[in-house]
Protein backbone atom coordinates (compact mmCIF):
# COMPACT_ATOMS: atom_id res chain seq x y z
CA UNK A 1 0.00 0.00 0.00
CA UNK A 2 1.19 3.42 -0.58
CA UNK A 3 2.38 5.81 2.00
CA UNK A 4 -0.04 8.17 2.49
CA UNK A 5 2.16 11.12 2.86
CA UNK A 6 4.13 10.06 0.00
CA UNK A 7 0.51 10.16 -1.85
CA UNK A 8 0.30 13.62 -0.43
CA UNK A 9 3.57 14.78 -1.52
CA UNK A 10 3.09 13.59 -4.87
CA UNK A 11 -0.26 15.64 -5.31
CA UNK A 12 0.92 18.28 -4.03
CA UNK A 13 4.34 18.54 -6.74
CA UNK A 14 1.98 17.71 -9.33
CA UNK A 15 -0.98 20.36 -8.56
CA UNK A 16 1.03 22.73 -7.34
CA UNK A 17 4.75 23.09 -8.19
CA UNK A 18 5.34 25.91 -5.92
CA UNK A 19 8.05 26.50 -3.45
CA UNK A 20 5.38 26.01 -0.50
CA UNK A 21 4.65 22.97 -2.09
CA UNK A 22 8.87 22.01 -2.55
CA UNK A 23 8.97 23.37 1.81
CA UNK A 24 6.35 20.72 2.83
CA UNK A 25 8.64 18.12 0.95
CA UNK A 26 11.63 19.28 2.68
CA UNK A 27 9.82 18.98 6.03
CA UNK A 28 8.40 15.65 5.76
CA UNK A 29 10.76 14.17 8.08
CA UNK A 30 9.97 16.42 10.74
CA UNK A 31 6.54 15.35 10.44
CA UNK A 32 4.95 18.41 8.85
CA UNK A 33 1.96 16.83 7.06
CA UNK A 34 -0.99 16.42 8.35
CA UNK A 35 -2.22 13.18 8.95
CA UNK A 36 -5.61 12.57 6.32
CA UNK A 37 -9.03 13.40 8.52
CA UNK A 38 -11.83 10.79 8.05
CA UNK A 39 -15.02 10.54 9.54
CA UNK A 40 -17.22 8.01 10.74
CA UNK A 41 -20.70 8.16 11.42
CA UNK A 42 -22.04 5.82 13.84
CA UNK A 43 -25.29 5.04 15.99
CA UNK A 44 -24.47 2.34 18.24
CA UNK A 45 -25.72 1.67 21.72
CA UNK A 46 -23.64 3.45 24.29
CA UNK A 47 -21.39 0.61 25.13
CA UNK A 48 -20.86 -0.47 21.74
CA UNK A 49 -20.05 2.93 20.89
CA UNK A 50 -17.69 3.45 23.43
CA UNK A 51 -15.59 0.32 22.69
CA UNK A 52 -15.52 1.29 18.90
CA UNK A 53 -13.81 5.03 20.19
CA UNK A 54 -11.14 3.33 22.10
CA UNK A 55 -10.28 0.92 19.30
CA UNK A 56 -10.40 4.28 17.19
CA UNK A 57 -7.94 5.81 20.11
CA UNK A 58 -5.78 2.82 19.54
CA UNK A 59 -6.12 2.95 15.79
CA UNK A 60 -5.20 6.84 16.06
CA UNK A 61 -1.81 6.28 18.32
CA UNK A 62 -0.52 3.46 15.77
CA UNK A 63 0.19 5.45 13.25
CA UNK A 64 0.09 9.45 12.46
CA UNK A 65 -0.71 8.80 8.43
CA UNK A 66 -4.86 8.79 9.37
CA UNK A 67 -6.90 10.74 12.06
CA UNK A 68 -10.43 8.86 12.23
CA UNK A 69 -12.44 11.32 13.67
CA UNK A 70 -16.48 9.40 14.77
CA UNK A 71 -19.33 11.26 15.10
CA UNK A 72 -22.31 9.41 17.28
CA UNK A 73 -25.83 9.40 16.71
CA UNK A 74 -28.74 8.70 19.14
CA UNK A 75 -30.20 6.61 16.90
CA UNK A 76 -30.65 5.02 13.48
CA UNK A 77 -33.56 7.62 12.53
CA UNK A 78 -31.12 10.42 13.54
CA UNK A 79 -28.36 9.62 11.07
CA UNK A 80 -30.05 9.06 8.11
CA UNK A 81 -31.45 12.38 8.59
CA UNK A 82 -28.16 13.63 9.05
CA UNK A 83 -27.22 11.38 5.75
CA UNK A 84 -29.70 12.90 4.00
CA UNK A 85 -29.02 16.69 4.70
CA UNK A 86 -25.49 16.14 4.27
CA UNK A 87 -23.78 15.65 0.24
CA UNK A 88 -20.44 15.58 -1.22
CA UNK A 89 -17.78 16.47 1.16
CA UNK A 90 -20.28 16.68 3.59
CA UNK A 91 -20.50 13.18 3.85
CA UNK A 92 -18.87 10.68 6.21
CA UNK A 93 -16.12 8.75 4.78
CA UNK A 94 -17.26 5.46 6.35
CA UNK A 95 -21.04 5.52 7.79
CA UNK A 96 -23.17 2.72 9.62
CA UNK A 97 -26.47 1.33 8.13
CA UNK A 98 -28.54 -0.78 9.03
CA UNK A 99 -29.72 -4.15 7.03
CA UNK A 100 -32.96 -3.52 8.08
CA UNK A 101 -32.91 -0.99 5.02
CA UNK A 102 -32.97 -3.77 2.64
CA UNK A 103 -29.11 -4.59 0.79
CA UNK A 104 -30.09 -3.17 -2.71
CA UNK A 105 -31.70 -0.03 -1.40
CA UNK A 106 -28.63 0.68 0.70
CA UNK A 107 -26.23 -0.36 -1.83
CA UNK A 108 -28.25 1.69 -4.83
CA UNK A 109 -27.84 4.78 -3.77
CA UNK A 110 -26.26 7.24 -5.07
CA UNK A 111 -23.26 8.39 -2.78
CA UNK A 112 -22.41 4.49 -1.42
CA UNK A 113 -18.99 3.53 -2.72
CA UNK A 114 -18.94 -0.59 -2.54
CA UNK A 115 -16.75 -1.75 -0.33
CA UNK A 116 -14.70 -4.54 -2.57
CA UNK A 117 -13.70 -1.22 -4.56
CA UNK A 118 -12.57 0.64 -1.39
CA UNK A 119 -10.65 -2.58 -0.60
CA UNK A 120 -9.91 -3.37 -3.86
CA UNK A 121 -5.70 -2.32 -3.24
CA UNK A 122 -5.73 -3.32 0.05
CA UNK A 123 -3.60 -6.30 1.23
CA UNK A 124 -5.87 -8.28 3.30
CA UNK A 125 -4.37 -11.53 2.91
CA UNK A 126 -4.49 -12.24 6.57
CA UNK A 127 -8.01 -11.85 7.22
CA UNK A 128 -10.95 -14.54 6.01
CA UNK A 129 -14.14 -13.56 6.36
CA UNK A 130 -16.15 -14.88 8.90
CA UNK A 131 -19.40 -14.52 6.99
CA UNK A 132 -17.76 -15.47 3.45
CA UNK A 133 -20.78 -17.65 2.38
CA UNK A 134 -23.53 -15.28 3.53
CA UNK A 135 -25.10 -12.31 1.53
CA UNK A 136 -25.79 -9.99 4.25
CA UNK A 137 -23.69 -7.77 2.96
CA UNK A 138 -23.11 -9.08 -0.52
CA UNK A 139 -24.41 -8.97 -4.01
CA UNK A 140 -25.22 -11.76 -6.26
CA UNK A 141 -21.42 -11.92 -7.67
CA UNK A 142 -20.71 -12.23 -3.98
CA UNK A 143 -18.62 -9.12 -3.77
CA UNK A 144 -18.30 -7.30 -0.21
CA UNK A 145 -20.83 -4.19 -0.63
CA UNK A 146 -20.63 -3.36 3.12
CA UNK A 147 -17.82 -4.11 6.06
CA UNK A 148 -20.06 -6.22 8.34
CA UNK A 149 -18.76 -4.58 11.61
CA UNK A 150 -22.41 -4.97 13.56
CA UNK A 151 -23.30 -8.07 12.30
CA UNK A 152 -25.61 -10.02 15.21
CA UNK A 153 -27.93 -12.43 15.47
CA UNK A 154 -31.03 -12.78 17.47
CA UNK A 155 -30.63 -15.06 20.17
CA UNK A 156 -33.04 -15.93 23.98
CA UNK A 157 -30.87 -13.98 26.87
CA UNK A 158 -31.83 -15.66 30.40
CA UNK A 159 -31.27 -14.42 34.03
CA UNK A 160 -29.38 -17.29 35.45
CA UNK A 161 -30.47 -16.19 39.65
CA UNK A 162 -34.23 -16.06 38.13
CA UNK A 163 -34.29 -19.61 36.88
CA UNK A 164 -32.57 -20.77 39.87
CA UNK A 165 -35.20 -19.29 42.44
CA UNK A 166 -38.06 -20.94 40.35
CA UNK A 167 -36.10 -24.27 40.97
CA UNK A 168 -36.28 -24.92 37.47
CA UNK A 169 -34.60 -28.40 36.08
CA UNK A 170 -32.67 -27.85 34.03
CA UNK A 171 -31.89 -24.29 34.88
CA UNK A 172 -32.42 -23.08 30.99
CA UNK A 173 -35.05 -21.81 28.89
CA UNK A 174 -36.64 -24.78 26.82
CA UNK A 175 -35.66 -24.08 22.81
CA UNK A 176 -39.74 -25.82 22.68
CA UNK A 177 -42.12 -22.96 22.41
CA UNK A 178 -45.03 -25.33 23.98
CA UNK A 179 -42.17 -26.63 27.23
CA UNK A 180 -40.96 -22.47 27.49
CA UNK A 181 -44.37 -21.87 28.20
CA UNK A 182 -44.50 -23.91 31.24
CA UNK A 183 -41.10 -22.50 32.72
CA UNK A 184 -42.76 -19.16 31.98
CA UNK A 185 -45.74 -20.09 33.91
CA UNK A 186 -43.27 -21.46 37.07
CA UNK A 187 -41.07 -18.60 36.64
CA UNK A 188 -43.89 -15.78 37.12
CA UNK A 189 -45.08 -17.98 40.10
CA UNK A 190 -41.28 -18.09 42.06
CA UNK A 191 -39.90 -14.54 41.89
CA UNK A 192 -40.55 -13.04 37.82
CA UNK A 193 -44.11 -12.19 38.05
CA UNK A 194 -43.54 -8.74 36.54
CA UNK A 195 -41.44 -9.64 33.81
CA UNK A 196 -41.06 -13.54 32.63
CA UNK A 197 -40.57 -12.47 29.25
CA UNK A 198 -40.09 -9.38 26.86
CA UNK A 199 -37.92 -8.52 23.73
CA UNK A 200 -37.43 -6.13 21.50
CA UNK A 201 -37.51 -8.06 18.34
CA UNK A 202 -41.25 -8.70 17.59
CA UNK A 203 -40.61 -8.84 13.86
CA UNK A 204 -37.68 -10.61 13.90
CA UNK A 205 -39.18 -13.08 16.21
CA UNK A 206 -42.67 -13.65 15.28
CA UNK A 207 -41.88 -13.54 11.71
CA UNK A 208 -38.88 -13.73 10.19
CA UNK A 209 -37.12 -16.08 12.30
CA UNK A 210 -39.95 -18.04 13.02
CA UNK A 211 -39.63 -18.91 9.83
CA UNK A 212 -35.66 -19.17 9.77
CA UNK A 213 -35.57 -21.23 12.57
CA UNK A 214 -38.44 -23.84 11.83
CA UNK A 215 -36.55 -24.07 8.76
CA UNK A 216 -39.33 -22.65 6.53
CA UNK A 217 -39.60 -19.79 3.31
CA UNK A 218 -40.31 -16.68 4.98
CA UNK A 219 -41.29 -15.25 1.68
CA UNK A 220 -39.98 -15.00 -2.18
CA UNK A 221 -38.28 -12.03 -3.10
CA UNK A 222 -38.06 -10.92 -6.88
CA UNK A 223 -35.38 -12.42 -9.14
CA UNK A 224 -34.59 -14.11 -12.44
CA UNK A 225 -34.50 -17.56 -10.71
CA UNK A 226 -37.66 -17.31 -7.91
CA UNK A 227 -40.52 -19.45 -9.10
CA UNK A 228 -43.61 -19.06 -7.50
CA UNK A 229 -45.53 -16.24 -6.54
CA UNK A 230 -43.37 -13.73 -4.61
CA UNK A 231 -44.14 -11.82 -1.74
CA UNK A 232 -45.26 -13.23 1.44
CA UNK A 233 -48.26 -15.64 2.45
CA UNK A 234 -48.49 -16.24 6.40
CA UNK A 235 -49.69 -19.90 6.58
CA UNK A 236 -51.05 -22.14 9.81
CA UNK A 237 -47.45 -21.68 11.26
CA UNK A 238 -48.19 -17.83 12.02
CA UNK A 239 -51.17 -17.57 12.56
CA UNK A 240 -51.09 -21.03 15.55
CA UNK A 241 -47.89 -18.94 17.11
CA UNK A 242 -49.33 -15.69 16.68
CA UNK A 243 -52.27 -16.85 18.66
CA UNK A 244 -50.01 -18.42 21.32
CA UNK A 245 -48.46 -15.00 21.10
CA UNK A 246 -51.74 -12.90 21.81
CA UNK A 247 -52.14 -15.73 24.67
CA UNK A 248 -48.86 -14.94 26.52
CA UNK A 249 -49.23 -11.26 26.82
CA UNK A 250 -52.66 -11.62 27.83
CA UNK A 251 -52.27 -13.95 31.06
CA UNK A 252 -49.33 -11.56 31.48
CA UNK A 253 -46.53 -14.63 30.92
CA UNK A 254 -44.92 -11.42 28.04
CA UNK A 255 -44.30 -7.93 28.46
CA UNK A 256 -45.47 -6.59 25.19
CA UNK A 257 -42.29 -6.41 23.13
CA UNK A 258 -41.07 -2.63 22.30
CA UNK A 259 -38.66 -1.82 19.81
CA UNK A 260 -37.42 1.37 21.93
CA UNK A 261 -34.88 0.18 24.97
CA UNK A 262 -36.88 -0.37 27.60
CA UNK A 263 -36.40 -4.46 27.04
CA UNK A 264 -32.92 -4.59 26.91
CA UNK A 265 -32.48 -2.17 29.90
CA UNK A 266 -35.03 -4.37 32.11
CA UNK A 267 -33.42 -7.32 31.65
CA UNK A 268 -30.26 -5.67 32.42
CA UNK A 269 -31.39 -4.20 35.72
CA UNK A 270 -32.40 -7.99 36.44
CA UNK A 271 -36.39 -7.14 36.17
CA UNK A 272 -36.84 -10.05 33.46
CA UNK A 273 -36.18 -13.56 33.61
CA UNK A 274 -36.07 -14.00 29.59
CA UNK A 275 -35.49 -11.66 26.55
CA UNK A 276 -35.64 -11.96 22.89
CA UNK A 277 -33.09 -9.75 21.09
CA UNK A 278 -30.04 -9.20 19.31
CA UNK A 279 -26.66 -10.54 19.98
CA UNK A 280 -25.06 -7.21 20.52
CA UNK A 281 -25.80 -6.78 23.98
CA UNK A 282 -23.88 -9.47 25.41
CA UNK A 283 -20.74 -7.35 25.94
CA UNK A 284 -22.87 -4.95 27.77
CA UNK A 285 -24.37 -7.40 30.01
CA UNK A 286 -20.97 -9.09 30.82
CA UNK A 287 -19.38 -5.80 31.87
CA UNK A 288 -23.27 -5.20 33.94
CA UNK A 289 -22.59 -5.56 37.91
CA UNK A 290 -24.25 -8.21 39.44
CA UNK A 291 -26.41 -9.58 35.93
CA UNK A 292 -25.79 -13.40 35.97
CA UNK A 293 -27.05 -14.23 32.35
CA UNK A 294 -26.61 -16.34 29.18
CA UNK A 295 -27.79 -17.02 25.98
CA UNK A 296 -29.21 -19.84 23.84
CA UNK A 297 -31.48 -20.48 20.64
CA UNK A 298 -34.50 -19.07 19.27
CA UNK A 299 -36.90 -22.03 20.20
CA UNK A 300 -38.90 -24.11 17.67
CA UNK A 301 -41.98 -26.03 17.22
CA UNK A 302 -40.80 -29.73 16.71
CA UNK A 303 -43.87 -30.53 15.00
CA UNK A 304 -42.70 -28.88 11.87
CA UNK A 305 -38.84 -29.09 11.76
CA UNK A 306 -36.51 -31.77 13.63
CA UNK A 307 -33.55 -29.63 14.19
CA UNK A 308 -33.75 -25.90 14.99
CA UNK A 309 -32.48 -23.67 12.07
CA UNK A 310 -30.20 -20.52 12.01
CA UNK A 311 -31.72 -17.47 12.53
CA UNK A 312 -31.32 -14.85 9.77
CA UNK A 313 -27.83 -12.46 9.97
CA UNK A 314 -29.05 -8.83 11.26
CA UNK A 315 -27.96 -5.95 12.43
CA UNK A 316 -25.53 -3.33 10.70
CA UNK A 317 -22.45 -2.68 8.43
CA UNK A 318 -19.91 -0.10 7.73
CA UNK A 319 -20.33 1.58 4.36
CA UNK A 320 -17.82 3.61 2.42
CA UNK A 321 -19.04 6.95 0.34
CA UNK A 322 -18.10 8.54 -2.89
CA UNK A 323 -16.90 12.16 -3.57
CA UNK A 324 -14.01 12.53 -1.43
CA UNK A 325 -9.96 12.54 -2.74
CA UNK A 326 -8.49 9.61 -3.53
CA UNK A 327 -5.98 10.16 -0.26
CA UNK A 328 -8.90 10.09 2.07
CA UNK A 329 -10.46 6.78 0.40
CA UNK A 330 -6.84 5.40 0.71
CA UNK A 331 -7.13 6.30 4.50
CA UNK A 332 -10.61 4.95 4.73
CA UNK A 333 -9.18 1.44 3.35
CA UNK A 334 -6.46 1.36 6.00
CA UNK A 335 -8.54 1.99 8.84
CA UNK A 336 -11.28 -0.78 7.60
CA UNK A 337 -8.07 -3.03 6.92
CA UNK A 338 -7.27 -2.48 10.57
CA UNK A 339 -10.54 -3.13 12.48
CA UNK A 340 -10.30 -6.46 10.42
CA UNK A 341 -6.94 -7.90 11.72
CA UNK A 342 -7.61 -10.80 13.97
CA UNK A 343 -6.32 -8.81 17.19
CA UNK A 344 -8.74 -5.64 16.89
CA UNK A 345 -11.78 -8.25 15.12
CA UNK A 346 -11.25 -10.26 18.29
CA UNK A 347 -11.87 -7.79 20.89
CA UNK A 348 -14.57 -5.92 19.03
CA UNK A 349 -16.17 -9.61 19.10
CA UNK A 350 -15.88 -10.29 22.48
CA UNK A 351 -16.33 -6.65 23.72
CA UNK A 352 -19.86 -6.53 22.13
CA UNK A 353 -21.52 -9.59 21.19
CA UNK A 354 -21.43 -9.31 17.38
CA UNK A 355 -20.39 -11.72 14.97
CA UNK A 356 -16.75 -11.93 14.39
CA UNK A 357 -15.41 -10.20 10.98
CA UNK A 358 -12.90 -13.17 10.39
CA UNK A 359 -12.78 -16.43 10.97
CA UNK A 360 -9.00 -15.87 12.53
CA UNK A 361 -10.76 -13.45 14.71
CA UNK A 362 -13.31 -16.02 16.26
CA UNK A 363 -10.22 -18.84 16.36
CA UNK A 364 -8.32 -16.30 18.20
CA UNK A 365 -11.18 -16.25 21.03
CA UNK A 366 -10.57 -18.48 23.97
CA UNK A 367 -12.69 -20.48 26.02
CA UNK A 368 -12.51 -18.37 28.98
CA UNK A 369 -14.50 -15.67 27.05
CA UNK A 370 -17.41 -18.38 26.69
CA UNK A 371 -17.45 -19.31 30.29
CA UNK A 372 -20.81 -18.73 31.68
CA UNK A 373 -22.25 -17.32 28.28
CA UNK A 374 -23.89 -20.64 27.38
CA UNK A 375 -25.06 -21.41 24.22
CA UNK A 376 -22.88 -18.91 22.44
CA UNK A 377 -19.95 -20.76 21.10
CA UNK A 378 -22.26 -22.76 19.32
CA UNK A 379 -24.65 -20.69 18.05
CA UNK A 380 -21.58 -18.62 16.74
CA UNK A 381 -19.50 -21.27 15.50
CA UNK A 382 -22.88 -22.64 13.07
CA UNK A 383 -22.09 -19.12 10.51
CA UNK A 384 -18.22 -20.16 9.90
CA UNK A 385 -19.73 -22.48 6.86
CA UNK A 386 -22.72 -22.64 4.80
CA UNK A 387 -25.10 -20.13 4.06
CA UNK A 388 -28.65 -21.32 4.64
CA UNK A 389 -30.83 -19.91 6.65
CA UNK A 390 -28.78 -16.28 6.54
CA UNK A 391 -30.26 -13.94 4.48
CA UNK A 392 -33.77 -12.88 4.12
CA UNK A 393 -33.55 -11.95 0.70
CA UNK A 394 -33.55 -8.73 -1.26
CA UNK A 395 -36.89 -7.73 -0.87
CA UNK A 396 -37.82 -3.99 -2.84
CA UNK A 397 -39.46 -1.50 -0.08
CA UNK A 398 -38.42 -3.31 2.86
CA UNK A 399 -38.29 -1.05 5.15
CA UNK A 400 -41.54 -0.06 4.72
CA UNK A 401 -42.52 -3.93 4.65
CA UNK A 402 -41.17 -4.36 8.40
CA UNK A 403 -43.13 -1.17 9.66
CA UNK A 404 -46.42 -2.99 8.39
CA UNK A 405 -45.22 -6.21 9.70
CA UNK A 406 -44.91 -4.55 13.06
CA UNK A 407 -48.60 -2.35 13.17
CA UNK A 408 -50.23 -5.88 12.64
CA UNK A 409 -48.17 -7.66 15.15
CA UNK A 410 -49.05 -4.92 17.53
CA UNK A 411 -52.91 -4.61 16.94
CA UNK A 412 -53.08 -8.74 17.29
CA UNK A 413 -51.10 -8.37 20.49
CA UNK A 414 -53.05 -5.46 21.81
CA UNK A 415 -56.13 -7.92 21.35
CA UNK A 416 -57.59 -5.27 18.42
CA UNK A 417 -57.20 -7.99 15.63
CA UNK A 418 -57.49 -11.77 15.67
CA UNK A 419 -54.26 -13.23 14.60
CA UNK A 420 -55.56 -14.69 11.36
CA UNK A 421 -56.54 -10.96 10.17
CA UNK A 422 -53.69 -9.31 11.50
CA UNK A 423 -51.13 -11.10 9.39
CA UNK A 424 -53.75 -11.34 6.20
CA UNK A 425 -53.71 -7.68 5.93
CA UNK A 426 -49.99 -7.75 6.65
CA UNK A 427 -49.40 -10.24 3.71
CA UNK A 428 -51.66 -8.12 1.33
CA UNK A 429 -50.49 -4.54 2.24
CA UNK A 430 -46.74 -6.24 2.19
CA UNK A 431 -46.93 -8.19 -1.01
CA UNK A 432 -48.39 -4.36 -2.65
CA UNK A 433 -45.20 -2.84 -1.82
CA UNK A 434 -43.23 -5.55 -2.95
CA UNK A 435 -44.91 -5.45 -6.13
CA UNK A 436 -44.07 -1.41 -6.48
CA UNK A 437 -41.35 -0.48 -8.96
CA UNK A 438 -40.04 2.59 -7.03
CA UNK A 439 -38.34 2.25 -3.15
Amino acid sequence: MKNLRGLALKRCVQALATAACGSAALLYGSAALAAVDIQVWTSLNPHNQAEFEKLVRDFNRSQKDVKVEVKAHDSDAALDQALQAASGAQLPNLVQLGEMSGLDEVADRSYILPMHTLLAKENLGNVSWFLASNSFVRNGRGQLQGFPYMAEIPVMYYNLDAFQKAKLEPAVPSRVWLDLQGQLVQLANNGSRRCPLTSDQSVSINLENLAAVNNQIYGLAPGPKVKGKVGFDFDVLYIRHLSMMVSWVKSELMVKPDMLPQSPQRFAKGECAVMFSNSGHIGEYSATRGLKYAVTGLPYYPEVTQTPGKPFVTGSALWATKGHPADQNQAAARFVSWLAQPENAARWYQQTGFLPVSREAFNATGSDYYSGKGDWQHLVGAYGSGSSGTAKGNFRNYRQIRAVFNQSLESALDGKQPAMTALRTAATEANRLVAQKGR
